[in-house]
């Protein structure tokens, strides 16, 4: 576990819990560099100033926001620290919520919230409060240089802060249409049956990322000198009867349940 990058106390009320954020996510993507095609030398990433015509280092680079176009307001990091917000070491718990309200969408980025000794008592009323009630805390949390919206639910035996986008993020999907159907009874009945089937616990420990584990044994087979086959992906076929579909995705989902049952296999 990386070391808490932020020490701050959630607000609620009158209440204090002094806490450490721990990030709760990493990338396990295998990582490429950019090289020279013609030599395979690792290239390197410069900064140019065209105005001058010369390469310049990260030291001579500061931030600038573009009013209008061509002009330039700059920023410090001091600038950065005088925008006023509530607060850069509290999390400020605005409401409680119901966390079925919340539309997944919302959340992006989880972390790990561990409480100071002096604050435990409370961490853990609160931990206990939110799970009896299955409410989550919505707030206020300021930094990389931006004020987060946040949610803060139990997990375990900890309290998990979840960044959420603000509205004003989310896209409009107003211009995407869905045609009106005229759905049949057994249809309907016929995909319930398939969602019956294919109902289960989650337990995201039976899930694994194949692509990444193919591609990792791709790389290892290109470094023995070995030329990986290429894969034919077999187009969909969509089927004439939905209810047909239908009817075979349910046998398909308890042979494949029973299948799993069995083995143990990750999908």
């Amino acid at each position: 576990m990386p070391a808490a990058f932020w020490k701050g106390a959630i607000n609620i009320g009158l209440v204090v819990i002094p806490v450490r954020l721990y990030v709760a996510t990493r990338n396990v993507t295998p990582r490429f560099h950019m090289l020279h095609k013609k030599d395979h030398a690792r290239v390197k990433q410069v900064l140019y100033c065209p105005k001058h015509e010369e390469y310049i280092s990260r030291k001579d680079v500061v931030k600038g926001y573009e009013y209008p176009k061509g002009k330039y307001v700059v920023f410090s990091d001091k600038d950065f620290e005088r925008v006023p917000v509530d607060a850069r070491h509290r999390i400020n718990v605005k409401a409680f919520v119901d966390l079925d309200q919340i539309d997944p969408g919302y959340f992006y980025d989880m972390h790990y919230l561990e409480p100071e000794e002096v604050g435990s008592r409370a961490y853990v009323l609160m931990r206990e409060v939110l799970r009896e009630t299955d409410r989550v805390a919505i707030g206020k949390v300021t930094f990389q240089t931006r004020e987060h919206l946040c949610c803060i639910r139990p997990s375990g035996h900890l309290l998990v802060l979840d960044l959420l986008h603000y509205a004003a993020e989310i896209e409009d999907p107003g211009d995407i249409e869905i045609p009106e159907e005229d759905l049949d009874k057994d249809e309907l009945d016929m995909a319930r049956t398939l969602v019956d089937r294919m109902t289960r616990d989650f337990e995201p420990e039976h899930y694994e990322d194949k692509y990444r584990v193919s591609l990792e044994n791709v790389i290892q087979a290109k470094i023995r000198g070995e030329e990986p086959s290429p894969v034919k992906e077999k187009e969909p076929e969509i089927s004439s009867s939905l209810a047909d579909a239908l009817r075979q995705s349910v046998e398909q989902a308890d042979k494949k349940h029973k299948e799993k049952a069995g083995s143990g296999s990750k999908e």
